[in-house]
């Protein structure tokens, strides 16, 4: 390796830094006197071989033709060029002249192109401002869509006086019968339902919304203009379908051509194709879809709010997402296809597992012509009292159910929604096995535990159904083993950010210089006690938090956090630190009375305290989506865990840009498996993951990042500290089939 040194730089072909030049003898002449600096080539790849030489061509092309002066020479060496590179020699005229246009002359019943064209020729990329001198984007998109054969448009939302200004120019595209599709959002609440009504009745246009206001993260504004003689183009930028957009605002939009941007504007194409095919973008029909474009918009702008637990609604009536619906079918198609009546569902936290499941019961009460009995079983009180709420809004039944949870006892035990304690507690052999049609368990992955065993053994209901996000165990266990193997749908935490269902994340591996690397190893995990003597009044690691948080955080005075702590006493520690350092916050634990947890809560959702410090005991049951921070205080290499505590700031919510984490990291045993966090958190192999943490990440989904200091990296989370090899092809086993059991459901750019 050489040293760089400072040179005196005559032209940019021979400047110190990024360089994609074609090596030529005169190049590598030049880089062979180069002395010490250092100098990087590379082959160039067999598939991008014809591209590159064309690139070199063109430019040396360019430069010979304007050395010369008539346009006789420059047609002269042009045809002998030509001559060279095609064996169907063709003579270019002298002087050079362009075929622009071929048309049939309009006649009753036929409407031809109107004899126009872009400022812009149809082969060259611009970018357009809207500046003095230019034509405005308003001018040139009426010669794009008078002059085109089909128009694809993209915007975050539609104006209708945008729209009146392309008035005259959409309805000859519509007499030309010319395709017209667009795709739009409830962004913002910015749409105005006239003119997307006015799109689909008086142009023909198939317009296709997004309805989700809090999913809602397109902000692309673009047009695709596709012709018969393959002179594509498109513009893509800052422009939506808007007045000030198209004529006096400060907008940027380029211009792309198929001829001079082939790559970019087939992928362009692409997108557009898939994004077209996403469930999740329905097609609209103002007489029957006006009324929930109404709603979305008032939704999405703030004028109207619901405080549902579920979150889809026509009318009175509760409606699946798209991936939900999904769902619901494989669910149905295991059951009537399959005669499988044992099914488990996969999905991520904050995607509505319990919706999922209400509406699946719905279903069942549809088909059976009455409600069929039903065992709901969790093990927290906040899971019941809330699955209770989502069944009764699903159902429209506000008297649906009972509970039999801390001190509550049913009356009629026809529908319950149980406590795995209460039922252990009552006996479970108590209770007949067939009473319950329809046995739903949340949180499945507790079903390798001796009291969910004894049910799951003892009940014979006519449909299990089994709802977890994470079916692998820290101890190596699958629950899938109750199903023989099988998982009738699944949707991963990485598909559910990627196809924008859940808020993105930043997540921050912040080394804190603790030694962990002497403290005991029992039972696959740290010494409980030991891990918190380590951090219990660690004054040293308790001034790094504060530090990190105020540098991650912009305002900790506003923030919504949660902080997972080893044990209680540690908890406490926090809660004094932070409150010491002006951070309201307080310790919620196992022991801290009911009323006591819920006015807790109730202060974090209203700013009056900004941290509650807990020990797992927030890990489940918690809906409070306006959490966007989450502070891990202890180390933890269980998958399920560290989702399950992820998961508490993944709801989405309008005024929630990014979930922010701080995992704040020490020196590890060697037994300790980092992988299995990052892992979960992106979908990877063990084998990835590590050159995903050299390469910083590449391929997250939009928006989110993992961003880990050096020490961090130094853990190597790729590879296995202790594992054996057994142990690394057993993961790597692990990893195929689960990619392998994925359902074949495609949903925009996300396979799930």
């Amino acid at each position: 390796m050489g040293l760089r040194q400072a040179t005196t730089v005559t032209s940019p072909q021979w400047a110190e830094g990024l360089h994609e030049s074609l090596l030529t003898d005169t190049v590598n002449a030049r880089l062979r006197e180069a002395g010490d600096l250092e100098v990087t080539t590379a082959k160039v790849d067999d598939a991008d071989q014809p591209h590159v030489l064309a690139r070199y061509l063109y430019e040396e092309a360019v430069r010979a033709l304007g050395a010369l002066g008539k346009p006789e020479q420059r047609v002269a060496l042009a045809n002998r060029i030509s001559a060279e590179l095609s064996e169907m020699r063709e003579e270019i005229m002298v002087p050079p002249a362009q075929l622009r246009r071929i048309a049939r002359r309009s006649g009753p019943g036929f409407t031809t192109y109107e004899n126009t064209r872009p400022s812009t020729p149809l082969s060259d990329a611009a970018l357009l401002t809207n500046s003095n001198g230019e034509p405005s984007l308003g001018t040139e998109l009426k010669a794009e869509i008078d002059t085109s054969d089909e128009v694809d448009l993209l915007c975050a939302f539609v104006k209708w006086h945008g729209l009146r200004l392309l008035e005259q120019e959409f309805r000859r595209l519509q007499r030309r019968g010319a395709p017209f599709r667009v795709i739009t959002t409830t962004y913002m609440g910015a749409t105005e339902r006239a003119a997307i009504d006015r799109l689909v009745r008086d142009f023909g246009a198939h317009v296709k919304v997004q309805y989700d206001s809090q999913r809602t993260r397109l902000h692309a504004k673009a047009w695709l203009f596709r012709r018969r003689t393959e002179f594509d183009t498109a513009y893509v930028g800052s422009s939506n379908l808007s007045r000030a957009a198209l004529l006096d605002g400060v907008e940027w939009n380029v211009r792309l051509s198929r001829v001079g941007t082939p790559t970019l504007l087939e992928k362009f194409a692409a997108t557009f194709d898939t994004y077209w095919s996403d469930a999740s973008f329905e097609l609209y029909n103002p007489d029957r879809d006006g009324d929930k474009l109404d709603d979305a918009l008032a939704e999405a702008s703030g004028r109207s709010q619901h405080n549902r637990v579920t979150i889809s609604l026509a009318g009175l009536e509760v409606r699946p997402y798209a991936y939900q619906q999904e769902i619901l079918d494989a669910i149905t198609a295991e059951r009537l296809v399959h005669d499988h009546h044992r099914n488990l569902v996969v999905a991520a936290t904050g995607t509505g597992k319990t919706v999922i499941a209400a509406l699946d019961y719905r279903r069942l009460c549809e088909a059976a012509g009455r409600s069929p009995s039903l065992l709901f079983v969790a093990h927290r009180k906040e899971i019941l009292d809330q699955s209770l709420r989502t069944y009764r809004e699903v159902l429209a039944d506000a008297s649906f159910g009972e509970t039999y949870v801390s001190g509550s006892r049913p009356e009629r035990w026809e529908h319950v929604f149980a406590s795995v304690q209460s039922l252990t507690s009552y006996g479970v052999t108590n209770i007949p096995p067939s009473a319950y049609d329809v046995v739903v368990i949340d949180e499945f992955h507790h079903a390798s535990a001796a009291t969910y065993r004894a049910m799951l053994d003892h009940l014979q209901p006519n449909e299990l159904l089994g709802l977890t996000a994470t079916p692998e165990r820290a101890d190596g266990q699958d629950v899938r083993t109750y199903f023989n193997g099988r998982t009738a749908a699944e949707l991963r935490l990485w598909d559910a950010l990627g196809a924008d269902l859940l808020c993105p994340f930043h997540y921050f591996a912040v080394a804190d210089g603790t030694d962990l690397t002497q403290l005991r190893w029992v039972r696959g995990t740290y010494d409980e006690g030991e891990l918190s003597n380590l951090y219990t009044g660690n004054r040293v690691r308790a001034e790094i938090i504060l530090r990190e948080l105020r540098d991650k955080v912009i305002n900790p005075g506003a923030m919504r956090a949660l902080g997972f702590c080893v044990d209680v006493a540690h908890a406490e520690y926090m809660t004094r630190v932070f409150n010491d350092a002006g951070i309201p916050a307080r310790t919620v634990s196992g022991q801290t009375p009911q009323h006591e947890r819920t006015d807790a809560l109730r202060r974090l959702q209203s700013r009056e305290l900004n941290v509650l410090f807990s020990a797992e005991v927030f890990n489940e049951g918690l809906d409070i989506p306006d959490v966007d921070t989450v502070l891990l205080l202890r180390p933890t290499q269980s998958a399920t865990i560290f989702l399950q505590q992820l998961g508490r700031g993944l709801r989405r919510t309008p005024t929630k840009a990014v979930l922010t984490v701080l995992d704040f990291v020490g020196h590890q045993h060697e037994q300790f498996r980092w992988d299995r966090k990052l892992r979960a958190l992106t979908g990877l192999t063990r084998r990835d993951l590590q050159r995903a943490v050299d390469r910083g990440f590449p391929f997250l989904p939009a928006g989110s990042q993992i961003i880990m200091d050096r020490q961090a990296q130094e853990a190597r989370p790729g590879q296995s500290q202790g594992a054996d090899r057994q142990q690394l092809e057993a993961d790597h086993r692990r990893t195929a089939q689960l990619r392998r059991s994925r359902p074949p459901y495609v949903s925009g750019r996300v396979r799930y």
